[in-house]
């Protein structure tokens, strides 16, 4: 509801103002008063609701129940509640009176036109039972929120444009316009009241650089209908009437949450009084509607699978292949980016993180293209943005790039309750250093970009003693049928020694690693080299370590037990002071639903069987999952990759709704 409006009357003259339905004007009675005036009557015509109300108390009666003591205190209030047919069709009378003069004073006339003015818009009162006292000027979190929401329009659906549908002033094709928020101005009242008052929509310089508006004005089947009137250079806008008592907006947003920017947008429409030449214009009525822009959000590895990317490289066509028969069996579709196209970069899981937007109108996937800025840096932008497919980056101004800035860094928990706080869209995991010290860390744009999203609010693990430094080689999570419906793998060195140890108890010591390996630089090493390698026993204790700082931390801010977790053996190798791993990477692994695609570790052969793969199987199975190794070792192992590093997913958006949460 817009504040109260005062309106002065005059004993020598009849006053006339205009009034918004619904809306309070309060009358001032006191500026121009009779000598000897001890109390007063006020009466309107049909239509009009007068009341009297001490202004300190607000509690209020209806005028005419009586004549009232004239009393600095006490306030007239007038309400219209439909609009005039007719300017100044309504009025409200004033008579001030004497106890010694049977007669009034003297009398004030208020000539009253009524107006109704509303700026709507879908405030997503779900399950409301009445919209009416919904503050249109707030916007609230939870299942008992409300308010708009804007979607950044941040796809290509005109594949004749070369650049997203927001990147200029214009709508070039119709189906943009489903990606946009409607905005609608409502009035009724006579028509005559437009001859010298007119209505501005508007909004703020720092809000008109984050949302453009159109305003339909003519038919809506042509683009040219379409009319730019509010966002960067222009902050207001005269509305002419077009369609009489509706004018339709439509709304995109042209920026994410981010820093400095929680992702409020407000727009105006006020009714200026524009009756005197001699004098500017004058405000009578202000209605306010905010949206907030709908943040980009991340589909952990537990979500259905949609569509599987994958590099097709000189020497990866066994790879392609696996990963083509696994996406198959998991009924999603595959795309192959070519050589030609990603000149060799097959890192396509380190390039970019797929998401989406969701507005109750739409909702749409979004590709964030990560800063590393490889040979794989046009295929986002270039192949992956078109229509309905929306496309962010963020990338810092100094280009201070590290390898934490790959988006194998970039994970994202399954809804979890941790703290006594609920998480319905998990938290997004990056990595980065200790507290305190002075090693990598993702850049602080990124960074800003996802704590501004605010519905999965980031968690920082310690990554840094990892020669590339991902979240992805340490952890992963995959579906379960119980419990919190998924588990969380975690690499672990000491369950890969215990497993080993056993074998050789058994009198399997002389079994070897990497036997059957397609590359003759590659040595073989047995369970017995392995666990006389002190050195390497030695620093696998460090790397321990190092999983389970991050273990406490996952099990703290994910609310985890240790149910939660299946360690996976794995074992790290030392490189320039930091870890990599020693055999393929177990828990970088490609997750399509409760298909695994798991690097082939090339582990010792007992009985005809790998016991890495054995042990792998025994943990993973019961849970109803399907594992699938992969032979990742030379195009990706030996470069410091896996099957995960390999690949990339975009998966079914929650069924959970974003701004049911509270952040």
């Amino acid at each position: 509801m817009s504040m109260q409006r005062m309106v002065r009357v005059s004993l020598e003259h009849p006053t006339s103002a205009v009034c918004v339905a619904g809306v309070e004007t309060v009358v001032d009675i006191y500026g121009s008063v009779p000598e000897g005036t001890e109390m007063f009557e006020v009466y309107g015509t049909p239509g009009v609701d007068i009341y009297i109300s001490p202004s300190v108390t607000r509690h209020r009666e209806r005028a005419d129940t009586r004549r009232w003591h004239f009393n600095s205190g006490l306030e007239i209030i007038v309400i219209m509640n439909s609009p005039s047919n007719d300017v100044n069709d309504s009025h409200v009378q004033i008579s001030y009176h004497s106890k010694r003069k049977p007669m009034p004073l003297a009398y004030a006339v208020l000539y009253l036109t009524c107006i109704d003015i509303t700026l709507d818009c879908d405030v997503n009162c779900e399950g409301r039972q009445d919209r009416s006292f919904v503050d249109k000027r707030r916007w609230v979190w939870g299942p008992g929120g409300y308010g708009a929401i804007l979607l950044v329009n941040c796809d290509r659906d005109d594949l004749n444009c070369n650049d997203q549908d927001n990147s200029d002033q214009h709508v070039h094709c119709l189906q943009d316009l489903e990606d946009m928020s409607v905005m609608v101005l409502r009035t009724q009242g006579p028509a005559a009241l437009f001859d010298d008052h007119k209505l501005v929509l508007h909004t703020s310089s720092y809000d008109a650089e984050r949302a453009r508006v159109y305003h339909a004005c003519g038919p809506e089947d042509s683009c040219e209908a379409y009319r730019h009137v509010l966002g960067q250079d222009k902050v207001s806008y005269e509305v002419p009437r077009f369609h009489g008592d509706e004018e339709r907006f439509f709304v995109e947003g042209l920026s994410f949450p981010d820093s400095g920017f929680p992702g409020l947008i407000s727009f105006h429409v006020t009714l200026l009084d524009d009756s005197n030449e001699d004098f500017s214009q004058s405000p009578i009525f202000t209605d306010t509607v905010v949206f907030r822009v709908a943040p980009w959000i991340m589909t952990p590895s537990t979500l259905p699978p949609l569509e599987v990317y994958v590099c097709r490289v000189r020497n990866n066509t066994c790879f392609v292949d696996a990963v083509a028969e696994l996406a198959k069996k998991a009924g999603c579709k595959l795309t192959i980016c070519p050589q030609a196209e990603n000149r060799n970069d097959r890192w396509i899981q380190d390039e970019m993180e797929l998401g989406y937007v969701q507005a109750p109108h739409k909702t749409f996937p979004v590709v964030f293209d990560s800063p590393r800025n490889g040979d794989l840096q046009d295929f986002p932008y270039k192949r992956i943005l078109g229509p309905d497919f929306g496309y962010v980056t963020r990338e810092p101004r100094d280009n201070s790039v590290c390898g934490l800035d790959s988006f194998g860094n970039l994970e994202v928990s399954p809804p979890v309750v941790a703290n006594g706080k609920e998480y319905p869209l998990g938290r997004i995991l990056i990595g980065g250093n200790l507290p305190g010290s002075s090693g990598r860390r993702v850049t602080q744009v990124v960074r800003n970009f996802l704590h501004a999203q605010s519905v999965q609010s980031p968690v920082e693990l310690f990554v840094d003693w990892l020669s590339v430094g991902h979240v992805d080689e340490f952890l992963s999570f995959v579906p379960a049928p119980n419990g919190k419906g998924f588990r969380m793998l975690l690499a672990s060195p000491n369950a890969c020694f215990k497993l080993f140890q056993e074998k050789q108890n058994w009198g399997h010591g002389r079994a070897l690693l990497f036997e059957g390996v397609d590359n003759e630089k590659v040595k073989t090493v047995s369970i017995n080299q392995v666990l006389s390698n002190r050195n390497l026993i030695s620093y696998n204790k460090f790397v321990q370590s190092c999983i389970d700082w991050n273990r406490e931390l996952l099990k703290r801010e994910l609310g985890l037990t240790e149910q939660d977790i299946i360690d996976i053996p794995q074992l790290f190798k030392t490189e320039r002071r930091k870890a990599m791993a020693f055999f393929p990477d177990l828990v970088n692994m490609l997750v399509l639903g409760k298909h695994l695609g798991i690097p082939k570790p090339f582990g010792p052969i007992i009985n005809g069987r790998c016991c890495l793969e054995e042990k792998v199987r025994s943990l993973l199975e019961p849970l109803g999952l399907h594992c699938t190794f992969i032979d990742d070792f030379t195009p990706y192992h030996l470069l410091h990759g896996e099957v995960h590093c390999g690949t990339n997913v975009r998966r079914q958006p929650f069924a959970f709704k974003w701004w049911n949460m509270v952040p």
